[in-house]
């Protein structure tokens, strides 16, 4: 079960020390991560992305998986409004599997000018030492969940159809 995690910070300095904290939990297998990155958005509005460079273990399909769910949250905010078979099925499972509307909302409320957040797409994660590490920081937590099922289903989607290997 993957698990989407956005953690919500009045200061972008102190969201980039969350960060780090979340790559030492890396480091030290109390995490292990599908995606991270901090959004800050600036006095005028504009939304700012920095992302790790590399983040160990992550599979093209959960790359990808990181890449929709982030698009959807931050990049695409009238994508209710879009059309196409393949972006409508991606939005419709990812309504399904807990990154809905509302929680798309919830995470808009908390980008506000000034502000910034931590994005975490974990497969696994220690929750008592992780809250320990992370709670010096602060912030407000959103949090929700994807089933192994949900995320396999949204990975092949993602890769579109296979054709089937000839021998």
């Amino acid at each position: 079960m993957a698990e989407l995690i956005v953690i919500g910070y009045d200061d972008p300095q102190v969201a980039e020390q969350a960060y780090a904290t979340v790559q030492d939990l890396q480091r030290d297998y109390v995490v292990h991560l599908n995606g991270l990155a901090v959004v800050s958005v600036d006095a005028e509005g504009r939304t700012h992305v920095d992302t790790s460079s590399r983040i160990i273990g992550v599979s093209a399909a959960s790359g990808a998986l990181w890449g929709a769910i982030f698009g959807l949250l931050f990049l695409l905010p009238g994508v209710g409004l879009l059309t196409g078979a393949a972006l409508g099925g991606l939005v419709g499972k990812l309504s399904k599997s807990g990154v809905d509307d509302r929680f798309r909302q919830q995470v808009a409320d908390l980008l506000t000018p000034g502000s910034a957040a931590v994005v975490i797409m974990a497969s696994k994660i220690t929750d008592d030492k992780f809250t320990v590490a992370m709670q010096p920081h602060g912030g407000t937590v959103l949090k929700t969940s994807l089933s192994d099922e949900d995320e396999k289903d949204l990975a092949e989607q993602l890769a579109g159809p296979q054709e089937p290997h000839s021998p």
